[in-house]
């Protein structure tokens, strides 16, 4: 759960590709534009991207656009350009993206050194480019802001005061609505479509009913969640990284995009102002609307004591919290479950192994949250489902707050260090056939996955240390249900039928299937 998965699962954006959500024709000019003036301009390699510093190894660039150019050219996904640099260069290399210097890891041990036994050095976030900025209120989120008193404050609220056992419990009413819309609208759609349904866009509306009445404490009309829902994936597309970003120097061609954004965050905050006032009225004045939850997150926002501040949240950045709430447990859910139904259509006896568990511990009532703790299979197949398909390629950010050593090599401060979380959950030193979707591994006193990383660091989908994920708790208990209500009510089978699953997957605001699930449900009798 770019965490709420990772992130919270809040998946991280890849650097720039052509691969992710941008068109690639434009961009060729501007490369062909950089390159033209960089050779004119400089005509001989560089001795290395290390200088005085002692930077891990990795591929050789050209001044200025570093490798940038390479990472293009390769035609790849970064992911895919990176992982074939850790057979050649080991598990921790570094990379220039323009102005900005990438150190990747890519392995356990690397990781447990610099987030847990130096955690505090690596807590820190790397600058943002000045859109990013502009959507976060200058890092004013708990994902982006810098390792200091706004973060404490942010990320103590939201844990506390939104994410605790407690304060989640108070919303289970709203799962079990969200749930029952669901199944209605996967029936209704079955039914019109000789079967067949949509799993990610019936996923994304089930997670986005809840949390919207979790962050403003209103249970919103079908076309109003559809419509913050368009305006929060029209913010996320402005988020793409652009070449600005790595290449400072040719913000001036990028004039129109700015702009753009400006226009996409002034409409951002002309749509949830009105909702804000409204729960500020409600607030104020308790039991003058009967529609108003008694709680959610957005009151705990108001009179927000921040760190080093006299003023609570401004309005703006009041906009700027409620968004990565939303989007933070929205896309990394939907997209787990996505993975989910294609594991069962590819493994049906995984699929009837978890019917049998839960009509064995449910009977002929509905599956409710209280049950998924007497439910070792749907546990394992969850904790199966984050290790083989985590949210996002890399965890979001980290810079460290000081200049840094990491296994010998020195680490700049201000630079990127990027978590590669595939090099974990599929090291075939920690896991046994990694390259299996087993769900077995984790039953019978077999292997053993501490998520939160405290015990044992061998996957990571929510981060670890000091900067994990405020929403792990959450995610797990949205995914889990979800699950076990999507396999309680509704065979799930190939569409079309005898069709094999196509597993290639792509990069968007998480990791998804590179061709959106289409399957065919059965009602069980």
């Amino acid at each position: 759960m770019h965490s709420l998965s990772n992130t919270f699962l809040n998946p991280s954006q890849p650097p720039f590709s052509p691969t992710h959500h941008s068109n690639s024709k434009p961009m060729d000019l501007f490369y062909t534009i950089i390159f033209t003036t960089i050779t004119i301009i400089i005509f001989s390699l560089t001795r290395g991207l290390k200088g005085t510093l002692n930077l891990p190894p990795g591929p050789r660039g050209w001044p200025i656009v570093g490798n940038l150019l390479q990472v293009v050219n390769s035609g790849q996904p970064f992911f895919q350009y990176v992982r074939e640099l850790f057979p050649k260069y080991g598990p921790i290399i570094t990379i220039k993206m323009g102005n900005r210097t990438m150190i990747i890891l890519s392995k356990h041990d690397l990781v447990h050194e610099a987030l847990i036994v130096n955690g505090q050095v690596f807590a820190t976030r790397p600058a943002e480019n000045p859109t990013r900025a502009v959507f976060s209120c200058n890092k004013f989120t708990v994902n982006a802001a810098v390792y200091g008193g706004v973060w404490r404050s942010l990320r103590r609220n939201m844990v506390q005061n939104a994410l605790s056992a407690s304060k989640l419990r108070t919303f289970r009413a709203v799962r079990v609505n969200a749930m029952d819309k669901l199944v209605d609208r996967l029936t209704v759609e079955a039914a019109a479509n000789d079967g067949a349904v949509w799993v990610l866009k019936n996923a994304r509306f089930a997670m986005f009913c809840i949390l919207v009445y979790m962050c403003f404490g209103v249970e919103m009309n079908e076309k109003m969640i559809e419509e913050i829902d368009e305006m929060m994936k029209t913010v996320l597309l402005t988020l793409d990284p652009r070449l600005d970003d790595y290449l400072p120097m040719l913000a001036p061609l990028f004039f129109k995009q700015r702009k753009r954004a400006m226009e996409v965050r002034g409409q951002q905050i002309k749509m949830l102002a009105p909702i804000i006032e409204w729960r500020w009225n409600a607030v104020t004045a308790p039991g003058s609307d009967p529609t108003a939850a008694e709680f959610s997150y957005l009151d705990t926002l108001f009179d927000l004591a921040v760190e080093g501040r006299e003023d609570p949240p401004s309005d703006p950045e009041i906009v700027t919290l409620c968004s990565e709430f939303l989007n933070g447990g929205t896309d990394t859910t939907a997209t787990a479950i996505e993975w989910a139904i294609a594991r069962f259509i590819e493994s049906p006896t995984i699929q009837s192994r978890l019917y049998e568990e839960i009509k064995s511990v449910v009977g002929d009532r509905k599956l409710d949250e209280k049950d998924i703790d007497n439910m070792p299979y749907l546990n394992a197949v969850v904790k199966e489902l984050l290790r083989k398909h985590p949210p996002t390629y890399f965890s979001l950010t980290h810079s460290v707050t000081e200049p840094a050593k990491l296994a010998g090599y020195d680490i700049p401060k201000g630079a990127n260090v990027e978590i590669y979380i595939p090099g974990i959950s599929e090291d075939p030193k920690l896991w046994a056939h990694p390259e299996r979707f087993d769900p077995d591994r984790f039953l019978s006193g077999g292997e053993s996955a501490d998520i939160t990383g405290v015990k044992e660091l061998k996957m990571i989908p929510f981060g670890v240390g000091r900067r994990i994920c405020p929403g792990l708790g959450m995610a797990t208990l949205h995914v889990s249900l979800m699950i076990g209500r999507m396999v309680q009510e509704f065979e799930w089978r190939s569409w079309p039928e005898n069709s094999k699953v196509d597993f290639g997957e792509k990069s968007e605001f998480t990791v998804v299937m590179k061709n959106s699930l289409r399957a065919k449900i059965i009602p069980r009798v």
